[in-house]
């Protein structure tokens, strides 16, 4: 069975069952989908993706696609620190870390 990782936006998923509601194994689903559609006691089960669905996996390809970060900036931070022209600027810093704790009470 396909994992939800190989399904693609716009493809159907379709899958045989025989009489007993069982899905067939790998080694025997192509012998037994043709038995079973032979004497017509097989089932078609189909998926789809709402578009909604469809949209949700074309921005996920999209974030794939990009760079986790801006490798510019960071080879611009690493070029600073080199040359010890960084400056931390400590305020902000206090400032962000008590917003990320604000954030993490309310989850």
């Amino acid at each position: 069975m396909a994992s939800i990782d190989q399904l693609r936006a716009g493809h159907l998923m379709t899958t045989s069952r025989n009489v007993n509601g069982n899905t067939p194994n790998a080694a025997s689903s192509t012998a037994k989908n043709q038995q079973s559609q032979g004497i017509g006691n097989s089932q078609q089960d189909a998926v789809s993706l709402s578009s909604q669905g469809k949209a949700v996996g074309q921005i996920h390809q999209q974030l794939a696609a990009e760079p986790s970060f801006d490798s510019a900036k960071v080879a611009a931070i690493k070029n600073a620190i080199a040359n010890g022209a960084y400056k931390v600027d400590a305020e902000k810093l206090a400032s962000n870390m008590l917003k990320f704790e604000d954030e993490l009470r309310g989850l």
